[in-house]
């Protein structure tokens, strides 16, 4: 009753509930700027929430403001240690802009997860990747596709990445023309291709 009446008033919502439902109104309707602002005032409504630092990450991120996207996701840690996507996230950003080290300390906890869970699994597959073992993290990412069942984004990305390394890795994909040892510089073009993987789902 209380959102009812400020939007029929014409107020500003000020209540926490508010401020996420426009903010989340805003996002749909492809409003990220809109959207940043009622998210932020919402974690300022409730500095202990984690989610709206979160949302807030998934906005900046699709702006391609990248800084400040994983600063979004390292509040949501933060505030949230529990929320495992927002870790996720935040790793995925780290990962894709070169530093994997720090990636995998951030996705760390993740491995503590059930084994029914596919962040496991997908983070198993990046450490992997991190080394070069192509086809060991193909079979990490593989697990945790058949596992996710309900985010089809992130598996949508996955499969991306997963892509990326059959098109680099000739025995992992026989229609593309033969190349020598993957190496460094093949894991490097790979990291390229996950700028646009770090966005939240």
């Amino acid at each position: 009753m209380q959102i009812r009446l400020e939007m029929e008033m014409n107020l500003e919502p000020t209540a926490f509930d508010a401020l996420m439902t426009q903010g989340m109104a805003a996002s749909q309707a492809n409003n990220g700027a809109q959207a940043i602002e009622w998210f932020q005032k919402a974690s300022a409504a409730e500095p202990a929430a984690g989610l709206p630092q979160f949302l807030l990450g998934a906005e900046f991120a699709a702006l391609g403001q990248m800084e400040q996207a994983e600063a979004a996701f390292a509040n949501a840690t933060r505030l949230a240690p529990d929320f495992p996507m927002a870790r996720y996230q935040l790793g995925l950003l780290q990962f894709s802009s070169g530093r994997a080290a720090m990636a995998l300390l951030t996705w760390q906890p993740l491995l503590g997860l059930p084994d029914t869970d596919p962040l496991p699994h997908f983070v198993n597959g990046f450490a992997a990747l991190a080394h070069d073992r192509f086809e060991e993290a193909l079979r990490h990412y593989e697990q945790g596709l058949v596992l996710n069942t309900t985010n089809r984004a992130l598996s949508d990305d996955i499969k991306k990445v997963v892509a990326g390394i059959k098109a680099l890795v000739p025995n992992t994909a026989p229609e593309v023309v033969e190349r020598g040892e993957p190496g460094a510089s093949d894991t490097h073009v790979l990291l390229a291709n996950y700028q646009q993987l770090g966005r939240p789902h």
